[in-house]
């Protein structure tokens, strides 16, 4: 191991990526404590914990996605669930306008530009919107719990409305995901891994030592009473999390490679003599990224409705949505397998596949080129990616399951599998191959000396 880090240390530029995205996460941890102008953040904790009982809910979902700056009410607290929201929006628009479709397939890089504005600008509606809700939210839960909110903003009014707290609110909360935003497009860019993801799985990372103070403090381990949490039950939450993370890293790197062979062709004045190769179809094309899809989208309109209150419409749908119950579960296996399949019919072109395969004058064998190859190619895919989709939406309603059965807090159980396990183990691959593709680059063994990450 410490070979491999002298290696990765000893390319510079690796080194440089590195240090960066290092640096620019320090930065996401930082501000996710730093609170907005006006809220007591201590009061704000207090009152979280005791709101959420131990319990499944919408808001402590909400506070892993934003590593714990939901609960401290911080300028982060929206964290980066309204920039996946808008990418969501504008991924279905694409694929419901065709003319969208056609402006990016006839140029994709101006394409890519407009597509990354009109998301900027859907977050920073979105940012605007739900941070003005988060501020009635806590003029509301101040009126209950006097000293979450400095009395003096408050009294600033106009016409019986706080402007003064809302517009701090909206204007800090909202600066503070624009600079997530900002900070996951430069990692991506200019540092190693999905900036987004890193920014996720780094929140999710820092709620580990609350976790394990849980597990100790319901172990009871300062007496003969027995605690909340038996031994037996923490034997069976690790097996369950290293069955899920060896299961995660197989679907995840596992193929369906698709035999080719060569006709012999004539190149120039010489003849080529065919050969054989295959096209290595991943059983999950899309990653993580349906889980996170999912969480967000049932996150954005429930949210919404617990922060307007249970006595209204929207505070009853997301009483039926929240995590734990069987509604949400079933949604969300719904949402996982939507996602994956979406997610895989926009990025996987099965038709420029077979183009190219007859330029080349590959073929597969039994299947003819052209048409027919394009459509073998896209119920293969189809099949495999059935397997994936059904793999994450087990993994990530499996925490659940085993909370309700075996009685243990939610905490704890999202933490040893689900969707947190998930998108720590999809990030932690992907960062890992591209440490790995630098390495190959300079002619180094690559990062892992056992496993398929290793390269000749």
């Amino acid at each position: 191991m410490i070979d491999a880090l002298r290696r990765v240390f000893g390319i510079q530029e690796l080194k440089t990526k590195i240090v960066f995205t290092l640096l620019l996460l320090m930065v996401c941890r930082i501000g996710s404590y730093i609170p907005v102008p006006g809220i007591n953040g201590d009061a704000a904790i207090s009152l979280f914990k005791y709101a959420t009982g131990g319990g499944q809910n919408l808001f402590q979902l909400f506070d892993i996605f934003s590593g714990g700056a939901f609960a401290k009410m911080t300028v982060l607290a929206l964290g980066v669930v309204p920039y996946i929201s808008a990418s969501i929006i504008m991924q279905l628009l694409i694929a419901l306008v065709p003319s969208l479709q056609r402006e990016i397939r006839e140029s994709p890089d101006q394409g890519r530009r407009k597509l990354s504005k009109w998301t900027r600008l859907a977050t920073l509606v979105l940012s605007l919107f739900q941070s003005g809700l988060f501020a009635k939210y806590a003029i509301q839960v101040n009126l209950s719990s006097p000293g979450i909110v400095v009395s003096e903003m408050i009294d600033v009014q106009l016409f019986g409305f706080s402007w003064l707290f809302y517009l701090t609110v909206m204007t800090t909360m909202t600066a503070g995901t624009l600079l997530l935003m900002w900070i996951g497009e430069q990692i991506t860019e200019k540092g190693i891994g999905n900036g987004i993801s890193m920014i996720i799985a780094i929140g999710i990372l820092a709620s580990f030592p609350s976790t394990i103070g849980s597990i100790i403090k319901q172990l009871n381990l300062g007496s003969q009473e027995p605690g909340q949490l038996t031994f037996a039950t923490l034997v069976v939450l690790c097996t369950l999390f290293v069955l899920i993370t060896l299961g995660t890293i197989l679907v995840i790197q596992g193929q369906r490679r698709i035999p080719l062979q060569y006709a012999r062709r004539i190149v120039g004045r010489h003849e080529v003599q065919g050969g054989n190769s295959h096209i290595p179809l991943k059983i999950n094309y899309a990653g993580v990224i349906p889980v996170i899809f999912a969480s967000s989208l049932l996150m954005f309109p429930a949210t919404i409705g617990q922060f307007l209150g249970r006595n209204t419409w929207m505070g009853q749908l997301s009483n039926y949505i929240s995590p734990g119950t069987w509604v949400y579960m079933i949604l969300y296996v719904l949402l996982i397998l939507f996602f994956t399949y979406f997610w895989t019919a926009t990025q996987f072109k099965p038709e420029q596949i077979a183009s190219d395969m007859k330029k080349n004058g590959a073929f597969v064998p039994g299947v003819r080129q052209g048409k027919p190859t394009q459509d073998y190619l896209e119920a293969t895919m189809s099949r495999i990616t059935l397997a994936g989709a059904v793999f994450l939406a087990i993994i990530a309603i499996l925490p659940s399951l085993v909370g309700r059965l075996m009685g243990v807090d939610a905490n704890i159980s999202q933490f040893f599998g689900g969707t947190s396990l998930l998108i720590l183990v999809g990030v932690i691959l992907d960062t890992s191959k591209q440490v790995e593709s630098h390495l190959l680059m300079k002619r180094y063994d690559g990062f892992m000396t056992k496993g398929r990450l290793r390269g000749r």
